[in-house]
């Protein structure tokens, strides 16, 4: 369907673009960068790009930088722009805007000057990752990319690793390995997790394992591309005593073919154990 030119309200639009294939975009995106009066970008050679394929033409508009290292005076040219009213597309490099991604200062600041923002959401990596791992998704943690440095990043892995959620991680395919033996270091070794590489691309791959089968799996199958890492919530949170305890509250109000489901999705655990545990303690009275 080709894009329609719509009439937009002066302000700021926040563009969600594809993160492989280009198809993945919503049709409410195309019709905003139809119309938008400017267009800024956080790689303006990859959104042209990606209008040029979906038949979007600039016709004499701007398409200018937000990235990184923008800093206040981009931000000021911008607000400036929406404050003469002209509406402006800010289209990441791919998937969400702010998740990972620069545009958190200026969609701050647009907001907090009582001006237009809004956003129009598509394609995420993190989120393309949880449903492909076989993880639970019930509570999860997006923590970005972990420090470099190794002081930094361990850390880093020291204040994330009890959270009772699952975790995500972005990682460079270069060191992804490395991340792996740390989490083994750490003791982590049988926890579950899964790598997701280049996503919604030609050359998907999603490995799934423990932490320790995964690094010996890329021990002798490195791996390029983008890389999404999700590890397992801590064992802790899967103990007896917390599963039983959430059973005996959840049985109090609800049937057990209900307090069942509810206490399986909750702690990421298998039906057919939390079932088992549900007719014992129905046996104990």
């Amino acid at each position: 369907m080709k894009p329609k030119t719509i009439q937009l309200d002066p302000g700021l639009y926040l563009v969600a673009t594809p993160i492989g294939n280009a198809r993945d975009i919503t049709l409410r995106a195309l019709d905003v960068l139809a119309s938008a009066d400017v267009i800024a970008a956080e790689d303006t050679r990859t959104t042209r790009k990606l209008m040029d394929i979906h038949g979007i033409a600039l016709n004499g508009r701007r398409l200018i930088p937000y990235h990184d290292h923008s800093g206040e005076a981009a931000r000021a040219g911008v607000m400036k722009l929406i404050a003469d009213g002209k509406s402006v597309a800010y289209a990441s490099e791919a998937g969400s805007p702010l998740i990972a991604d620069p545009g958190y200062a200026l969609a701050r600041d647009l907001a907090d000057g009582g001006h237009y923002v809004t956003v129009l959401p598509g394609a995420s990596a993190p989120l393309a990752a949880l449903s492909l791992s076989g993880l639970p998704t019930d509570r999860f943690l997006f923590a970005g990319f972990p420090p470099a440095a190794k002081g930094a990043r361990a850390t880093w892995l020291a204040e994330l690793l009890p959270t009772p959620a699952t975790l995500v991680f972005f990682e460079s395919a270069k060191r992804v390995h490395r991340l792996l033996d740390e989490l083994c270091l750490a003791g982590e070794d049988g926890r579950r997790a899964a790598i997701c590489r280049e996503l919604t691309k030609k050359f998907e791959d999603v490995r799934r394992g423990s932490v320790a089968e995964l690094a010996e799996n890329l021990a002798d199958n490195p791996i390029k591309g983008e890389v999404v890492v999700i590890l397992d919530r801590p064992g802790d949170v899967q103990d007896e005593g917390a599963m039983e305890d959430m059973l005996k509250k959840a049985m109090a109000d609800m049937s057990m073919k209900d307090a069942v489901n509810a206490v399986s999705q909750a702690l990421g655990l298998p039906r057919r154990k939390v079932y088992q545990a549900a007719l014992a303690m129905g046996r104990q009275g």
